[in-house]
């Protein structure tokens, strides 16, 4: 009776371990008694591997009972649904659209805007820039489930970078113009709908929503040394609330938010927003020459949105001018007093100044007075990477065309006010 407690597989390694010890330690030469006894033990080792054969048998058959359930009806529906989502997922994030259609027809998703939204909010095992992919696309039907995807996100008494986190954690913003701009329109007009009342219009919003996202690049871009203070970022969003400006302690909110917390941006590969458009291109020392009196002045230069910004110091918060690159060109030229030059002028120029603005001495705003920007590098290779850069600003950016375009409505809409 001493293994009678015992589940049978443990009294089974138990009773080798005892029938090990005896063989190897006890004398060969066994009373009666312990004769008998070895006898029992041995006959008992027999009922024990009849038993464990037993509950192997069993075993057997419920397997193979399972999978005939399987094969039948109800377990295998179960199953091979599971395999057709996973399926229909991995498919998905391959090409979305391809993934969606299988999904419907294997009627596993109905194909309505508010169920494939549904699908693609919760994201389970999908990637997000396949979700961004799809929802970017310009087909009617895709509209209306971005359309509805957006209406999922709840943005009621969120402040706008709260929202933005929730709307840019949910899919991965795609890399073109056309799509970002539907993308963020729709999420514009979704916010002011949660929060009437905090902007005067979904431009506002827009607009707004995007200096977040490029302030967010400048504080927290690694390539980006000069980081925009408070202050930049208030005057950068001057007159954007239909002419009028937004209460600065908004402003500042948002400022705080970002600047204590950047935005998580899905992690995939592929153009990533934040690298397309939102870091200033570049940005260092450079001599320029002055425009009436020519002398060569040490200026901190800013490319980005499509400017120059130069500024006395690197601390500055407001720069001493502006050179809007819109139809200038760049090339080099050769300067006797200074090395790695290069200049901004107007093509086929008949004697016009280039439309730029700098602020005098005594603090007032002026235009510039020239019709050349001539610049020097400290070395040719940092030539080369402003040249380079500079090129790449006054080619059009599909994107800053659509952001200046918004801009351009808010002051219309403004001067239209005005009697």
């Amino acid at each position: 009776g001493m293994f009678q407690s015992e589940s049978p597989a443990a009294s089974v390694s138990a009773y080798l371990i005892l029938n090990l010890f005896l063989l190897l330690f006890l004398p060969v030469d066994l009373s009666p008694e312990e004769r008998s006894e070895l006898e029992d033990i041995r006959r008992r080792k027999g009922a024990l591997l009849q038993e464990i054969q037993r509950l192997r048998d069993e075993l057997r058959e419920a397997i193979i009972e399972v999978e005939g359930l399987e094969t039948s009806t109800e377990g295998s529906k179960t199953l091979q649904k599971n395999r057709h989502v996973a399926m229909g997922r991995k498919k998905f994030n391959m090409d979305p659209k391809k993934g969606i259609v299988f999904l419907v027809e294997n009627e596993l998703l109905r194909h309505t805007q508010e169920d494939v939204a549904q699908f693609l909010y919760k994201g389970e095992g999908l990637n997000k820039t396949a979700i961004g992919d799809y929802l970017g696309e310009r087909e009617d039907f895709n509209l209306k489930v971005l359309q509805a995807f957006v209406d999922l996100h709840e943005f009621t008494d969120l402040n706008l970078v709260q929202a933005l986190r929730q709307f840019l954690w949910s899919f991965r913003l795609p890399g073109e113009a056309q799509k970002i701009d539907r993308m963020m329109e729709a999420f514009a007009q979704r916010y002011c709908h949660c929060n009437p009342g905090v902007f005067q219009s979904t431009d506002t919003c827009y607009v707004l929503s995007f200096a977040i996202i490029m302030l967010n690049t400048s504080l927290h871009n690694p390539n980006v040394r000069d980081k925009p203070g408070l202050d930049r970022f208030i005057s950068m969003n001057r007159g954007i609330n239909e002419g009028g400006d937004l209460p600065e302690d908004l402003l500042r909110n948002l400022y705080d938010s970002i600047k204590n917390e950047p935005f998580k941006i899905p992690e995939d590969d592929g153009n990533d927003l934040t690298h397309t458009f939102f870091n200033p291109d570049r940005e260092g020392w450079l001599l320029k020459l002055g425009g009436r009196v020519k002398t060569w002045k040490r200026r901190w230069f800013i490319l980005t949105d499509n400017c120059l910004y130069y500024f006395e110091y690197t601390t500055d918060k407001e720069p001493r001018g502006i050179i809007p690159l819109e139809n200038l060109s760049i090339r080099e030229v050769e300067d006797p007093r200074k090395p790695n030059c290069f200049e901004l002028y107007i093509p086929n120029n008949r004697g016009q100044l280039i439309k730029a603005c700098k602020t005098e001495a005594d603090g007032r705003v002026v235009e510039g007075n020239h019709n050349v920007y001539r610049i020097s590098a400290p070395t040719p290779e940092e030539k080369d990477e402003w040249i380079h850069h500079i090129n790449s600003a006054v080619s059009v950016d599909p994107f800053y065309e659509m952001l200046a375009a918004r801009k351009k409505r808010i002051s219309l809409k403004k001067n239209e006010e005005q009697p």
